[in-house]
């Protein structure tokens, strides 16, 4: 399923248009911060950035949204297959 556009938004002001991935294993001390660019949302790019699922199947609200850079989004995808 797909996030509705609101609560992508929601999502985003939450953010502050900063990644908001916290694992460890990206290398990040506590959370990414590396700021973003609304208009840039699905692009392979400096400010980059994608909606992800916190809980794959957990539903298409904003408790299970995460505003992820698209380097953390696309490590999680490749740890995903």
């Amino acid at each position: 399923m797909a996030f509705l556009e609101i609560v992508v938004k929601q999502a985003w002001e939450r953010s502050s248009g900063l990644c908001e991935c916290r694992r460890t294993t990206h290398g990040h001390n506590n959370r990414c911060y590396k700021y973003l660019k609304w208009e840039c949302r699905g692009e392979e790019s400096e400010d980059g950035w994608e909606a992800h699922h916190i809980i794959p199947g957990g539903g298409d609200i904003l408790g299970n949204c995460e505003i992820l850079c698209y380097d953390c989004y696309k490590a999680i995808r490749i740890n995903e297959k």
